[in-house]
């Protein structure tokens, strides 16, 4: 029974470590938590059943499972992914998705399993340093060895997550700990002196960039997650309006501006539009608003954008400057950054400058794109599918995506007319993330239209997770682009590696055959005929379906800038280089 303290904050009497951990959650607005339980986490998993009306727990069958799940769940609900796990291999089981989250600035809360404090450091069974181990791949790892420090660990944890460039936090926590007594109080962490989430942001900064865009010819915005992140959509809009600039988008930028938006150009990077690509080193001031400059966007950054003004617009003061030098970098929130260039830039448009993107995109129209989605041959092509299936969503499905060519197809032929719409892995780039992903964006929006892309190899990496969409009946579309290769390795192995095809080939299982063991639904797609109709099916109703379809083989991801050559040097397909048109 709770009562008041004299701060007037609910006040728990000799409650387990562990009860005040389900406290601590509800205080912080968790609904839903990815776990799997072990014995070291036991005493919290007991504490769970009596809470099971506040706190839903989804059980997945792999502990990678959990924190991948938890990564789509946080990324398109805009609130910290929770993860419960045990130790030992339960806590090494979810290190990939910490990694990654990491890179990919996903506001994870992970608390893992410890043996008791008097056996650490002895090598007890299913002992692991935890702490690190993580240490390198999060905001902030630490290990609560006394119930006492159970409010204070867990307010900072959410707020260190979810604050500033958001990361995810490892909560490591003893047994002893757990199932100690306490009387327990929580208040929320909104402030920590040694950690600064948000700078003020510099006046003469903002000055001196918009000076830089009013004086400018040919300016462009790159843009990335950020955007999504600071909740800067419209600020986005409004500045790109206002000024008449054109923008381009990172991967995991993607669907931050709608895809019709007048101003967007299309995708940076290896696989990205040309247009973006070659103008980035045609502009004269290159604006470059929540992105990092990752190498697959800038290729030998020897070569990337020299004869432009940059300025770098950035929560993270460890990115201005990191990979691309800059002459202007903004440190601050995105949204508050743009709010206050907005009212410094002057109303403009650059027409003719806009004109050349468009130019760029009719080649890669008429000589990529189309031939894509519009295969001549008899052979289904996965962008082909890609974009019947969008169409057939109105464009406002949450796409999600392993990592290979499903990814870079799913990413180019989808389009989107709402935020947080694309559910990827970026910076690590971690097969078999898409299908738990998938089970956790779904969870977070179960009001939308959730289609999952895969290929045939990264399904069968986390593909238990077909139990858990069973158990809680998660109504994702999967949609396997099966054409029998590991592809976007066979792709590199073709066009430089003189066709050298080592361990890439795959002899798969009967994918349908596993869904309805499932108790999935689904259907196998083998010609043209038959994909328009499989996919009304598939999105009729609700229930979880498989699409299986067979692909042609030797399908290649294009535009590509292959590695280690600038982002003016794009090959149309494996033998032809772009030539600006002539």
């Amino acid at each position: 029974m709770a009562s008041e303290n004299k701060s007037g904050s609910k006040q728990w009497n000799g409650i387990t470590g562990s009860e005040a951990l389900m406290h601590a959650l509800i205080a912080e607005g968790v609904e839903t938590i990815f776990g799997y339980p072990g014995g070291q986490i036991m005493p919290v998993f007991d504490k769970l059943y009596d809470f099971k009306h506040e706190l839903n727990h989804i059980l997945v069958r792999h502990e990678q499972g959990a924190i991948h799940a938890a990564q789509g769940y946080a990324r398109v609900k805009g609130f910290p992914g929770v993860v419960i796990v045990t130790s030992g291999p339960g806590a090494t089981n979810v290190i990939t998705g910490v990694a990654d989250a990491m890179v990919d600035s996903t506001p994870l809360v992970v608390i893992t399993g410890q043996v008791p404090s008097n056996l650490l450091g002895t090598d007890a069974f299913q002992e692991t340093d935890v702490l690190g181990v993580t240490l390198p791949i999060t905001k902030w790892s630490y290990q609560i060895r006394r119930p006492e420090d159970i409010a204070w660990a867990v307010a900072r944890a959410f707020y260190i997550a979810s604050s500033g460039r958001p990361g995810p936090v490892v909560l490591d926590f003893t047994k002893d700990a757990q199932i100690g007594k306490i009387d327990f109080a929580y208040e929320k962490c909104n402030f920590i002196r040694s950690y600064i989430p948000k700078n003020e942001i510099n006046k003469e900064q903002i000055l001196s960039a918009a000076k830089l865009i009013n004086g400018s010819k040919k300016p462009f915005v790159v843009y990335g997650q950020g955007i999504t992140l600071s909740h800067a959509e419209e600020e986005l809009k409004r500045f790109l309006n206002k000024a008449g600039i054109p923008a381009g988008s990172t991967l995991l930028g993607l669907s931050a501006l709608p895809s019709d938006f007048k101003h967007y150009k299309g995708m940076l990077g290896m696989h990205g539009n040309i247009g973006p690509n070659v103008k980035t080193n045609e502009c004269d001031v290159l604006i470059a608003i929540g992105m990092r400059f990752d190498d697959r966007v800038t290729g030998p950054v020897s070569t990337y954008a020299k004869q432009a003004k940059i300025i770098h617009i950035d929560i993270d003061a460890a990115e201005i400057g990191k990979n691309v030098p800059v002459n202007i970098g903004i440190l601050g929130d995105a949204k508050e950054v743009l709010s206050q260039l907005i009212e410094h830039i002057d109303k403009n448009n650059h027409d003719s400058w806009e004109n050349e993107f468009d130019k760029c995109y009719q080649i890669e129209k008429d000589r990529v794109i189309d031939p894509e989605i519009s295969p001549k041959s008899e052979y289904i092509n996965m962008g082909e599918v890609v974009h019947v299936i969008s169409e057939a969503t109105g464009n406002n499905a949450i796409v999600v995506t392993d990592v290979g060519q499903n990814q870079m197809f799913g990413a180019r032929y989808s389009s989107f007319n709402k935020s947080r719409s694309l559910i990827t892995s970026g910076g690590l780039g971690t097969m078999g993330f898409g299908l738990p992903a998938a089970i956790g964006a779904k969870i977070a929006a179960p009001e939308r239209q959730v289609c999952f892309f895969v290929g045939d190899g990264g399904i069968q990496m986390t593909i238990q997770e077909f139990g858990t969409i069973m158990q809680e009946k998660t109504g994702v579309k999967i949609i396997i682009l099966n054409n029998s290769w590991l592809g976007n390795v066979r792709q590199w192995q073709e066009m430089f590696f003189g066709e050298r095809y080592s361990e890439t080939r795959l002899v798969n299982p009967d994918f349908i055959a596993l869904a309805k063991a499932y108790g999935i639904a689904g259907r196998k797609v083998t010609c043209r005929e038959e994909l328009k109709p499989a996919i009304d099916e598939m999105l009729a109703d609700d229930r979880p379906f498989v699409l299986d379809v067979n692909v042609v083989e030797n399908g290649m991801v294009m535009p590509m800038i292959p590695p280690g050559k600038g982002v003016t040097e794009i090959m149309l397909n494996s033998k032809e280089w772009y030539d600006n048109g002539k």
